[in-house]
Order: structure tokens, then sequence, then C-alpha cells
């Protein structure tokens, strides 16, 4: 396994932690010797970070990681999530701390090194996101995890970098935060893209369709932000799984069809030369510097083995890098050199 330091935190962190999932998969089931085997496994290779969330099937997730690694005398370091309720921001502080003490039982521990909002950041109120007085307001969501942090319950506080892209830039750029999960696949690669220094390209479309994270990757390293890659695989697009697709998008400005195409355009250009799908787009990730892990799913051990052998092989060729730019900037073909 190799590390990076995780930004401001200082925290060595492997090149891949383990995610528990939001979505339904094994750490939210009940095969509990598989999920042992599993845990185990990772720990083994080197994987010495967990991410979980309280909602991953009503806390189930976060149940199952704490018994397990009790049972096996571990204590690898752990992150988790609080989604709040858009509709009922009334007691924010009252949320969050009861929310806290919830996942800290469930866990077994005393304190998580990462304590995140889930939630996504908008002007407004909407069914998934808070709007920007309650995150950043005087009793938001930001403030009441300060107070956590204060108490000794969580080490540093993480956000879900997805809502509006300014929004999220800013709340990176208030120094408020040091860790953020970031939208960063070989489909939609914009939040490592620069922000233009002219107004007018600022506003000039994307190559490609699919929402624009412009800056966002700059503002994390520009505040020493320790940032944390999602949807690495595209939500399983890269290696060809779009079963029940439209329900896993957290992105504006994506159909299921266009993201068909390009996840099948980016397998005919890779084919096998940087190891399988999965496998490509963790080494793509990771072939960004101000990237310092992915949250990688495994529900089985060949999926774990892959994304540790994936950390091995290393960063992808910049010619290939390269050719996945060209291919981006084509709009994966459409549009004629």
């Amino acid at each position: 396994m190799k590390y990076r330091t995780l930004g401001r935190t200082g925290a060595e962190i492997s090149e891949i932690i383990f995610a528990c999932g939001e979505t339904p998969g094994l750490m939210s089931g009940d095969d509990i010797d598989m999920m042992t085997v599993l845990v185990k496994r990772a720990i083994d290779a080197g994987v010495n970070w967990f991410d979980t969330a309280a909602r991953a099937a009503d806390g189930k997730a976060e149940t199952n990681l704490g018994n397990i690694l009790q049972s096996l005398g571990k204590k690898p370091m752990i992150s988790t999530k609080v989604h709040l309720d858009p509709a009922n921001t009334k007691d924010i502080p009252g949320q969050i701390e009861r929310a806290l003490h919830d996942s800290l039982k469930r866990l077994k521990v005393d304190k998580v090194e990462v304590y995140q909002l889930g939630n996504w950041i908008e002007g407004v109120s909407t069914e998934h996101a808070l709007k920007t007085e309650d995150v950043l307001g005087r009793v938001g969501a930001i403030a009441s995890i300060e107070k956590m942090r204060d108490q000794g319950l969580a080490k540093w506080i993480g956000i879900t970098a997805l809502g509006d892209t300014g929004l999220c830039r800013r709340l990176i750029e208030s120094g408020r935060i040091d860790t953020a999960q970031v939208f960063f696949n070989m489909i939609n690669p914009t939040a490592a893209h620069h922000v233009p220094r002219n107004a007018f390209a600022q506003t000039a479309r994307k190559a490609s369709r699919g929402q624009d994270f412009t800056g966002v990757l700059e503002s994390c390293i520009e505040k020493n932000v320790g940032v944390i890659g999602i949807r690495t695989l595209a939500a399983g697009a890269l290696v060809g799984f779009m079963t029940d697709y439209a329900s896993r998008i957290v992105t504006k400005d994506t159909d299921v069809e266009d993201v068909a195409r390009k996840a099948g355009e980016v397998r005919k250009l890779l084919g096998e030369r940087c190891g399988n799908y999965a496998q490509a787009a963790v080494r793509f990730a990771l072939s960004f510097p101000g990237l310092h892990t992915i949250d990688y799913t495994a529900n089985t051990i060949p999926h774990l083995d892959e994304g540790v052998e994936a950390v091995a092989m290393g960063h992808l060729d910049p010619g290939i890098l390269a050719e996945l730019d060209h291919l981006y900037q084509s709009d994966f073909g459409a549009k004629q050199a």
C-alpha cells in the first residue's frame, strides 16, 4: 500500500480507503462472516481508513463496522457522515450532536477522525441540499460540527462537495473545513480544471456535457484541504454497470445514455493497457497529486484485491492521460478533430 498526507490534517492515509457505502452493499447487509473477512483483508493490505455514513441502511453499516473492528481488535481511522433534513433545520446543533453520539455508539468508538456534512450545498434548500446560511451561518452545520470537534468527538471537519460548484468552493475557501469528498473520474475530470483568468472564459461551455466542477481541486490545494475522491468508477459506468443508474446520479446536467456512451468510449480507448477498467479508473484519479485518496467500494475479495493492485501499479502514463484529455475535449468522439 502507498500513503499520502491528507492535506492540513497531517494524517497519512492509504491511497484507497474502504467505503462502507450509502447504497445497498455488503457492509449494509447481514453476512457478518464475509464482511469480517473483507475488512481484515483490507487492513492486512494496508488500508488504514474506513469511511461510512449514518444513513447507510439506517445506521446498519456503522453498526456492522463497529462490531467487526471490535472483534478484530483493530483501530483504523474512521470517517462518517451526517445528513440533515433540509425541511427541518430549526435545531441544526441538536440534530448534529444527537447524530454524532448515535454514530459513535454504533461504531463503538469515542471519536472519529473526520465528521462530514453529507448534504449538498445550494443557494436554496432542496430535497438533498442545504442553503448556504444553514451550512455557514452562526448556528449552521459547520459551526455545530466545530463544537463537536472542540469537545473531542471528531478530530477534523469534512464536506461532500456536491451541489452548486461555486458555493462548494466558497465553503472550501472559508478555511473552516479540513477534508472534502470530490467528484472525479475519467468521464468528468472537471474538478482538476483550472479557473480561467478572464471572465468570458469562465462562462464558456465545457467540451462535454456534465456538471462543471472547475476549480474545486484548485481551491482544495490552495487551502491545503484533504481530498477524498468519490465516484471514481462513475457509479459503475466505467466498468459497464448501468443497472438502475438514474437513481445513482448526484451531478447536474447528467443523462444516463450520455454517461453510457462516454464510458463505452473510455473502455474502447484504454482496452487492457492499464489493467482492468476499475484499475484504470483508480490509477487515473491517483495520477492527480491534489487528490489524496479514493473512497473505494469493495463488496468481494476480488474487488478489494483489484483496488490494492491498482495502487501498486501506480499512476497512468502521461501519454495515456493526454489521450484521455483529448477524448474529453472531443466530447468522447462526438466532435470531429
